[in-house]
């Protein structure tokens, strides 16, 4: 589907069609798209569970109690639901990991290219650990630049999306013992096609108008 037919027509699903599923040629391009996105100085700071089974979407569903219930059968009634996770740290271990991958990917002509670019990067980390103190933001910005690229990306498939923050995300975590392997949940998508009933489906698009939001100079 062409880019801004996509865009005009991707919403955010508020009921899904349980019956519907993604095919596995889908699920394999949401794993590139996931795997492709851009971030700064190529770092890479998250994690992915891509849930497809019932026992794993009701784990999930859990972060959706209480105050977020109005979440939860978007969650069980989704295709696939994605918890999208960032890095708590980046050490030199991981720095080092990209830097192998990155030559293994043939990225550096010479050893010199290859410090080059390890030592830059672990210049930006260490920006954000000991100057700037905000180690995490910087994480979780990248993630949601993956987000961002991964809800366009899925329009152009016509599968419908609603992206959450609107869970218990420590529950989250807990469920899928992702502390302890270094992540922290920060938002969850869940994919799939929208059922007749979705009340969002029949409302129009609204968004402020390009002069109110561009300067053109």
């Amino acid at each position: 589907m062409e880019i801004i037919n996509a865009l005009n027509k991707r919403y955010s699903a508020k009921a899904f069609d349980k019956n519907k599923k993604i095919s596995k040629e889908n699920i394999d391009k949401i794993e590139s798209i996931l795997q492709l996105s851009p971030s700064s100085t190529n770092i890479q700071p998250w994690h992915f569970i891509l849930a497809q089974s019932d026992e794993a979407k009701k784990k999930i569903s859990k972060g959706a109690q209480g105050f977020f219930s109005f979440n939860e059968q978007k969650i069980l009634d989704a295709s696939a639901v994605i918890i999208f996770s960032s890095k708590t740290d980046l050490d030199e271990n991981y720095l080092s990991h990209l830097t192998e991958k990155e030559d293994l990917d043939n990225r550096y002509k010479n050893d010199e290219a290859r410090n080059m670019s390890h030592n830059g990067r672990k210049t930006f980390v260490d920006f954000h650990k000991n100057k700037f103190n905000d180690l995490q933001s910087w994480n979780d910005k990248q993630l949601y630049l993956n987000l961002g690229n991964f809800l366009v990306s899925i329009a152009t498939l016509e599968i419908d999306s609603v992206p959450m923050e609107g869970l218990s995300m420590n529950i989250i975590d807990e469920e899928f013992n992702l502390r302890d392997r270094g992540f922290s949940a920060k938002v969850v998508v869940a994919l799939g096609y929208h059922s007749d009933n979705d009340y969002n489906l029949k409302l129009p698009k609204s968004r402020l108008e390009k002069d109110e939001i561009i300067e053109r100079l």
